[in-house]
């Protein structure tokens, strides 16, 4: 088991002839990725990698006879209008790797989304991986394998970086998630927490955040009012960041003397979330519990 995505998952680029989209479908099903079509308007008829293209979403879901993810390549001005095409048609997973939506763009699609059903992973995001099975996104493959323990993150880059220090000291990933720098996200720390506390393959779950936003609060009341089944392990970034500055991410901003890494730490300490201070530490916390 994994959450999101397994190794039966048939996926949909959109954007799928542009640069970014060929490259990462090569990336994709190099790492074997069940990718079944391809979406770009005015090039149907094509090949990308071997993947056929099609104008429409709705004619890519019929001929593949099914679309369980879309990850989306397109310019962010098109991205509300390929979302919300890609959830007409269906497919109940979406991620959104471009930055640069506009806010409006992003609030139309996450309400359809509601409505629809549908997950959003993003925007801005880095994908997700579930290694030895699927990955949606372009996290690099040789730092992950297999294993117990699942990664929620904002950053794609933190990601890489603790699953590689995980991987090296031995310790598997079920699943790495990446939300993507907001300031307003699709699936949350929350919603991600959920899943992996159901997911029988997670045996303990990191969750890594930073400053800005109030993610980390919510992800810290969900585990203190809720039977979290699994283990849970945080590192927050940006201990040492000014306030007003953004740093990285769009919704990496203190303001206001909210959204501190300090304050998002003992939120989660006080849930009883094993806290460290540095990938390493994420290690000991995790040998602590015998993983």
């Amino acid at each position: 088991m994994s959450i999101l995505v397994n190794e039966a998952t048939r996926v949909l680029v959109q954007g799928i002839t542009g640069r970014s989209g060929s490259l990462q479908t090569k990336s994709l099903l190099d790492f074997g990725t069940r990718v079944v079509a391809g979406v770009t308007p005015g090039k149907g008829g094509q090949e990308v990698c071997g993947v056929p293209v099609f104008d429409f979403v709705d004619d890519a879901v019929r001929a593949a006879g099914g679309v369980d993810a879309a990850i989306s390549f397109v310019p962010p001005l098109n991205a509300r209008d390929a979302a919300i095409e890609a959830m007409d048609c269906g497919i109940r997973l979406l991620v959104l790797t471009m930055e640069g939506i506009p806010k409006r763009d992003v609030l139309e699609i996450l309400s359809c989304a509601r409505f629809r059903g549908a997950r959003v992973l993003g925007p801005g995001t880095a994908g997700l991986i579930a290694p030895g099975k699927c990955k949606l996104g372009a996290h690099p493959t040789r730092m992950f394998i297999p294993g117990g323990v699942g990664i929620v993150s904002k950053s794609g880059a933190l990601s890489y970086e603790i699953g590689k220090t995980l991987t090296e000291a031995g310790i598997g990933q079920s699943t790495v998630v990446a939300l993507g720098g907001g300031p307003i996200w699709g699936m949350t720390q929350k919603d991600a927490l959920a899943l992996f506390n159901e997911d029988e393959e997670t045996k303990a779950i990191v969750l890594l955040g930073e400053i800005g936003g109030n993610t980390e609060i919510d992800a810290a009341e969900y585990i203190a009012r809720t039977p979290v089944k699994k283990p849970v392990v945080s590192l927050i970034v940006g201990r040492s960041a000014p306030e007003g500055k953004s740093l990285g991410h769009a919704g990496a901003i203190i303001r206001g003397g909210k959204g501190t890494a300090r304050s998002k730490a003992e939120a989660l300490e006080r849930a009883g979330v094993k806290m460290a201070a540095t990938p390493a530490e994420v290690v000991a916390r995790l040998r602590e519990l015998r993983l």
